[in-house]
């Protein structure tokens, strides 16, 4: 019996708790429910806010466990824990103590996946550099299953891999955290201090990442980047293959004038990358050594001349009246808005704020000083985005001509940004932070953006 007739055989009448019935969960506990599990759902919202999702896994016969107290009364003998949600609350150790069993779909995954794997951490990049990886793997005629923090949740896919198969990963700390199996090869962009709110200290977050490589043999291979010192420094227990990337000094993979190149080959000319940004130029280095000996070089050619770009990483919305509307969502953190500023030779009408992840925010005044003109402030980190300008300003003089705007809502912002912006600006969205003081997700926060930007007359 394999490992995934073995799972199967485990969840016929077992009883299994899942917290968090998000968009990633539900396929999870209907595959579980569809096993013979008898599940229950755990989740912070009650019954109303779960709207037509509470009666779709009623009828299915899931039982529930809801509200502010969700996590009172664990019971199952699997819990699957949100990643969201610390391995170290006191209901998961309590449940721990009387003998459950508390994992999570991607460490089961791991368990049961008969295929190859490719995954990406990093605090800045992971997304785009996870999707040119598979990209370049489709386009060279590989089967591949591209997953973890996005597309689908692969474990209810796992009995449809076969081991000439390669799968695709994007995996945040949250997901590494208690992760205790590593890719073939790992790839880490960059690490730089995130999600500050849920981890201990930097160092936990960091070792999170380390997840990503500690558990490989000799034989498996480390993607990290030589011009990241906190990469460079926190490698050094590598088992297998280091291959490292640079933009400012000779390496495995390298910037050499306008060319990208391994060892002595050149790769692909930077300016065939269809996407802007030296921040992409840098995710093209990483997906390249991620993918040398599988890859051919023309198909890396072709797809850097055809990919236009992930949505809501500096995503054209439209244009109006000669003004560019750009929505960047993702840039949940300082350093995604540094880079995404760094793409446009003018100053712009930045729309910035949202949920504050304990993270500093100085270096970002800097930057904003540089490349802003208009600054439209929303949402819970407004005061530090602006303390963080006027640092600057007071330190250097620089950014004291810039003009600050506070926003209620998205659709104030926007309006506010229309009246300020004429014939050949930039209107774009890098909030610098997530988006769960006001949205579900960074999408949810850039849809409202494209839609109100769609709707100007």
């Amino acid at each position: 019996m394999n490992k995934i007739e073995e799972f199967k055989r485990r969840m016929n009448g077992c009883a299994v708790t899942v917290i968090g019935i998000g968009i990633s969960n539900l396929p999870l506990i209907k595959y579980l429910v569809s096993l013979g599990a008898n599940v229950t759902a755990c989740d912070k919202r009650d019954r109303e806010k779960l709207g037509e999702t509470y009666g779709e896994l009623a009828e299915l016969g899931v039982k529930f466990s809801l509200g502010e107290s969700y996590l009172k009364n664990l019971t199952g003998d699997v819990i699957f824990r949100t990643p969201g949600l610390r391995y170290d609350v006191p209901e998961l150790n309590e449940a721990r103590e009387r003998g459950a069993e508390v994992t999570s779909e991607m460490e089961v995954f791991f368990d049961l996946c008969p295929s190859h794997i490719i995954a990406v951490t990093g605090s800045d990049g992971k997304t785009t550099t996870t999707t040119l990886i598979h990209r370049m793997m489709t386009k060279a005629g590989y089967k591949t299953w591209l997953g973890g923090n996005i597309g689908n949740p692969l474990l209810t896919d796992a009995e449809k891999m076969k081991p000439d198969d390669w799968v695709i990963l994007e995996l945040s700390s949250f997901q590494l955290h208690t992760m205790r199996k590593s890719p073939e090869i790992a790839v880490i962009t960059n690490l730089s201090p995130n999600h500050l709110d849920y981890h201990t200290d930097y160092q936990e977050y960091i070792d999170a990442k380390k997840n990503i490589f500690l558990y490989q043999n000799e034989n498996g291979i480390l993607v990290t980047n030589a011009d990241n010192a906190d990469s460079v420094k926190n490698t050094g227990d590598a088992k297998g293959v280091i291959k490292r990337f640079s933009r400012k000094t000779k390496a495995d993979v390298y910037l050499s004038g306008d060319t990208i190149m391994r060892g002595d080959t050149a790769v692909l000319n930077i300016n065939d990358i269809k996407i802007p940004g030296m921040h992409n130029v840098e995710n093209y280095m990483t997906a390249i050594a991620a993918v040398e000996g599988l890859v051919d070089d023309d198909i890396i050619v072709s797809t850097a001349k055809e990919f236009g770009g992930v949505e809501h990483r500096i995503e054209l919305v439209r244009k109006l009246g000669g003004v560019s509307y750009y929505n960047s969502s993702i840039d949940s953190s300082p350093n995604r808005t540094i880079n995404t500023l760094r793409v446009f030779p003018d100053k712009v009408i930045l729309i910035a704020g949202g949920k504050d992840k304990g993270i500093p925010y100085d270096e970002i005044g800097q930057s904003i000083a540089e490349h802003v003109k208009t600054l439209i402030l929303i949402g819970m980190t407004s005061d530090k985005i602006e303390e963080a300008l006027k640092k600057e300003t007071a330190k250097t003089g620089k950014g004291a001509d810039v003009e600050i705007i506070r926003a209620k809502t998205y659709q104030d912002a926007v309006e506010t940004a229309r009246s300020r912006a004429h014939e050949g600006d930039v209107v774009i969205l890098s909030p610098a932070s997530t988006s769960f003081d006001m949205f579900k997700n960074f999408e949810e926060r850039g849809n409202l953006f494209k839609e109100i930007v769609n709707g100007l007359k």
